[in-house]
C-alpha cells in the first residue's frame, strides 16, 4: 500500500480512558473487538502502540526530584485538576526494560492484540528507542561500556560540576556517572542514560532489541533517529566522550544499515529533523517525518506549501503527513477551525503515510503530558468528527492509495489570489481525483489546466465529494484555459471527475 493511513494511540492512556468507558480495568489484550472495529471501519490501516514498554522508575524519580517538576505539576493542575502522584508513571521513552509495561500487558496480550488487527486487514506499529535508554537499563550496571560513563577518579572536567548532563548510579563501593541523553538544541533528558553508538557491541546489542520487537509487531516507529547518524553522533558526543574516557572510533557502516539487513520484512518509520529525512530513506527507512510539511501548515502560506509539494514524487511516498501527534499541540487548539480543515484536506490527500492521534478525530483542544497514566474526557465535537468521517471515507478510495499523484500549476484568473491556491491530481485507470484547496482566509481563484489528465474532447460531470454539489464541464475548456475556481477562505474542493 502506497499511502497508508496510521492511527496512534499513547496506549495506557488510551486503556484507561477505554475502562472508564466501559467500566473495567483493561489491559490490551482485554480491547473490545468493537473498538479494533471502529479503527477498521475508519480506514485506518495501521494501530501505533505508543509507550508500551516498561517504564522506568529511576526515570520517574529523577524526573520528580528535577527542575522540570514544578512547571510540569502546575500544567498538570491545569489539564487534570485533582491530579494524584499516582497518575504521573513516567516517561514512555525513558525505557528499562523492552518488556510490556504491567499497566499495558503481556507479550501475550501483544500478540493477541496483533491478531485482532490482522483479522481486519490491519497491522501493528511499536516503538523503539535507540539513542538512550533509562538509567536502571540492566546494561547501565551489566555493560556500562554500552554508556557514556565515569567515576570521580576520571577525567570528566566537563560533567564535574554539571548534574544535569549526568545521573548517578551505584556499582558496588563505586559511583558510575552516567551521561544523560541528548538532543544537541535541548537541554539533556534528565530520566535517560546516553548510549554509545560507536562501540560495536552496543549496536549488535540494539540490533537484538529490534530483532525481538519486530517479533511482535509490523513495523517500527524510530524515536529521533537522525542522532545515532554516524556523523551527528559524532558532532554531539566526540568532546563529552573523552571526557568520560571513553575509547572509540567512528563505524563505516551505519547502525540504520546494519537495523534494516536485521529486519528485511518489517517496516521502519523514522522521526526524523534537520534535513536528515531523505538520507534516512537511503538507509533503508520505509516513512520519515515530515515535519516540514506540518511547520508549513502550521504556520506559513500557501507558496511556501507548494514549494515543499514540489519535491520528487517518489521521495513524497516514504513521507509521513501529520498535522498532530504526541509531541505536537493539539491541532483544534492550535490551528483555529477553518485552517484546521484546510490542513486536514491536504495532509489527508498527500502520497505518504497519513498519521492521526488519538482524539484528533473528535476535536480534543487538551494536550495530555505523555507521562500521564490517565486520559481526560472531552466530548466530541460533532461537527468535526463528521468532517473527518466523510474525509477519511474519500480518501479511502483506491486512487488515493494506488493512482498517480500530480502536482498541478494555478495560473491567474482575475486577480493575484490564485497564489493561495493548492492544486493536484489523483490518477488510476479508472478514476480521476481533483483536489484543490484555498489555504488562506480570503477569497481566491484562479485556472487550473488539465491537458494530459481527460479527454479535451469529451465532457465530464464534476461532483465535490465533500459537499455532494455537482457540475458539468467541457474537456477542452479544462484541458487549455483551466477548470476556473473560486473558494472561500480555507475551503476546497475535492473533485470526483467522470466523463459525461
Amino acid at each position: 500500500m502506497k499511502s497508508p493511513r496510521l492511527y496512534e494511540v499513547n496506549a495506557i492512556q488510551w486503556l484507561y480512558g477505554l475502562s472508564q468507558v466501559y467500566k473495567k480495568r483493561f489491559t490490551i489484550g482485554d480491547v473490545p473487538g468493537a473498538e479494533w472495529d471502529r479503527l477498521h471501519e475508519l480506514g485506518f490501516d495501521y494501530v501505533w502502540l505508543m509507550g508500551i514498554w516498561k517504564r522506568s522508575k529511576m526515570g520517574l524519580r529523577i524526573f520528580r526530584q528535577g527542575p522540570e517538576w514544578p512547571p510540569f505539576a502546575k500544567h498538570l493542575d491545569s489539564v487534570l485538576p485533582g491530579w494524584k502522584d499516582e497518575d504521573v508513571i513516567g516517561s514512555p521513552y525513558s525505557i528499562s526494560a523492552y518488556e510490556p509495561d504491567p499497566l499495558a500487558g503481556t507479550w501475550e496480550e501483544i500478540k493477541k492484540a496483533r491478531a485482532e488487527l490482522h483479522k481486519r486487514g490491519m497491522g501493528l506499529i511499536l516503538d523503539f528507542v535507540p539513542n538512550h535508554t533509562a538509567p536502571d537499563h540492566k546494561w547501565v550496571l551489566e555493560h556500562p561500556d554500552y554508556y557514556f560513563v565515569a567515576d570521580r577518579s576520571a577525567d570528566w572536567s566537563a560533567f564535574e560540576q554539571n548534574t544535569s548532563l549526568c545521573s548517578p548510579v551505584t556499582k558496588g563501593n563505586k559511583t558510575l556517572y552516567v551521561a544523560r541523553g541528548k538532543d544537541p538544541n535541548y537541554p539533556a533528558w534528565s530520566d535517560t542514560a546516553q548510549l554509545n553508538y560507536f562501540n560495536p557491541a552496543l549496536r549488535k546489542a540494539m540490533v537484538g532489541e529490534l530483532k525481538k520487537i519486530a517479533g511482535y509487531c509490523d513495523g517500527i516507529r524510530c524515536d529521533m533517529a537522525m542522532l545515532v547518524i554516524n556523523d551527528i553522533f559524532e558532532r554531539d558526543w566526540s568532546g563529552p566522550a573523552k571526557g568520560m574516557g571513553a575509547v572509540w572510533e567512528k563505524p563505516g557502516a551505519e547502525f540504520w544499515e546494519q537495523a534494516r539487513a536485521a529486519v528485511p520484512g518489517l517496516i521502519l518509520m523514522a522521526e526524523a529533523y534537520w534535513d536528515t529525512e531523505w538520507r534516512l530513506t537511503e538507509m533503508g527507512f520505509d516513512y520519515v517525518y515530515d515535519k516540514t510539511l506540518y511547520e508549513r501548515l502550521r504556520y506559513a502560506s500557501a507558496r511556501d506549501i507548494k514549494l515543499h509539494l514540489g519535491a520528487d514524487a517518489g521521495y513524497q511516498k516514504k513521507l509521513v503527513r501529520f498535522i498532530e501527534n504526541h509531541d505536537e499541540p493539539r491541532s483544534a487548539e492550535a490551528m483555529g477551525p477553518d485552517r484546521l480543515r484546510a490542513a486536514a484536506i491536504l495532509f489527508s490527500t498527500l502520497p505518504g503515510m497519513k498519521l492521526y492521534y488519538h482524539g484528533q478525530l473528535e476535536g480534543r483542544r487538551i494536550k495530555l503530558p505523555v507521562q500521564l497514566g490517565r486520559d481526560v474526557t472531552e466530548g466530541p465535537v460533532k461537527e468535526l468528527e463528521n468532517f473527518y468521517e466523510r474525509l477519511l471515507s474519500i480518501t479511502g478510495q483506491d486512487v488515493f492509495h494506488t493512482g498517480q499523484w500530480r502536482l498541478k500549476d494555478v495560473f491567474p484568473f482575475a486577480d493575484g489570489s490564485y497564489q493561495n491556491l493548492i492544486a493536484y491530481t489523483w490518477k488510476s485507470a479508472s478514476r480521476l481525483k481533483l483536489v484543490v484547496v484555498n489555504f488562506d482566509g480570503g477569497s481566491s481563484q484562479g485556472r487550473i489546466p488539465l491537458g494530459g489528465e481527460l479527454d479535451s474532447g469529451k465532457d465530464y460531470r464534476l461532483t465535490d465529494e465533500l459537499n455532494g454539489r455537482e457540475y458539468e464541464r467541457r474537456g477542452a475548456d479544462m484541458s487549455f484555459e483551466g477548470l476556473q475556481v473560486i473558494l472561500g477562505g480555507y475551503q476546497a474542493h475535492i473533485f470526483d471527475m467522470v466523463s459525461a
